[in-house]
């Protein structure tokens, strides 16, 4: 057990998902901190029997091995740890990857602003600093790049990066008030969390955590990835904002959305059409009708860099 802020012991349960994991599971089950509470290793129906390869591994930790009849992806898997580690009493539930890319020694640290009631959940972040980041492939860094920038406006959460590391805390207060049901089941999962924890005006804390990188093979492709995650992306950005500028609030921010949506929108229709107008019949553009189009573009930017701001430093309050 480890203890809180008040010096009361914390049941705390780890969830590994495996799936393609049979070499390194032992390894990271027998490597995990002696305070934990519980091991719960989902067998994601793996194809190469993680979870007999766990049994068979001469493991002397007490693990609770769940089977799934069908593959649910790791965001399936998740989700049954997470009801596990529940019933079972756990008031804080770590994420730890079968694949041995996760220094579990660093599991403390994620537990630390939980235990002193500073977040609701915790996530690792491999770019720290840039030693941290030099260790990462080349791909790999590109893709997480682009992701964790799509993910900060569709969650709220500027203030984290690296929004697809799979290196979690979550206490069980805040788990109780994730609607699972809306959570994706494979590699948007992490994502899908991040917006779970900001709809619930819950607080979430980033942790620097180096990834441990060996001859493993990933199973999310980059580019694939990128075009999967934005339209996700995209629609939980407009959740999120119907949500607490439309249903929650109504404030200066919205009409600054709207607004510029709107002359943004008038502005660059306007312009293309003419443009296309102009181009055409052989005509020139009227000086009007360009500083119109540009008056219309800038005052949208604007308004709409004002929102920005507005979310920011709303959300920065929020997790004061």
């Amino acid at each position: 057990m480890y203890a809180n802020s008040s010096g009361i012991d914390t049941r705390v349960a780890v969830v590994i998902p495996a799936y393609k994991v049979s070499r390194q599971i032992v390894k990271v089950v027998k490597e995990l901190p002696a305070e934990i509470d519980f091991i719960i290793v989902v067998d994601d129906e793996c194809p190469e029997k993680s979870a007999e390869a766990l049994k068979n591994g001469n493991c002397k930790r007490q693990v609770k091995v769940i089977r799934h009849q069908k593959n649910l992806g790791v965001g399936g898997a998740m989700k049954t740890g997470y009801r596990a580690a529940m019933e079972l009493g756990a008031q804080i539930v770590v994420k730890v990857d079968g694949d041995d890319q996760m220094d579990s020694s660093l599991i403390p640290n994620l537990l630390k602003p939980l235990l002193l009631g500073h977040a609701d959940y915790s996530k690792g972040n491999r770019f720290y600093s840039l030693h941290l980041v030099r260790s990462m492939p080349k791909l790999r860094l590109f893709g997480n790049v682009v992701l964790s920038f799509m993910s900060k406006l569709s969650t709220g959460n500027y203030h984290i990066f690296d929004p697809n590391n799979g290196f979690t805390a979550v206490n069980s207060e805040a788990l109780a008030l994730i609607d699972f049901d809306g959570v994706d089941n494979r590699y948007f999962f992490e994502s899908d969390m991040l917006y779970q924890i900001s709809a619930t005006g819950l607080r979430a804390v980033d942790v620097p955590t180096p990834a441990i990188y060996k001859d493993e093979v990933s199973n999310l492709k980059v580019g694939h990835s990128i075009f999967y995650f934005l339209n996700r992306h995209i629609r939980n950005t407009i959740k999120r904002i119907t949500l607490m500028y439309f249903i929650r609030d109504f404030s200066v921010a919205t009409l600054q959305l709207v607004m510029g949506v709107i002359l943004g929108i008038w502005g660059s229709s306007l312009g293309v059409s003419t443009w296309l107008y102009n181009m055409n019949h052989g005509n020139a553009s009227e000086p009007g009708t360009i500083i119109l189009v540009a008056i219309l573009c800038i005052t949208s930017l604007q308004l709409l860099l004002s929102f920005i701001n507005y979310d920011i430093s709303l959300n920065r309050r929020d997790k004061m």
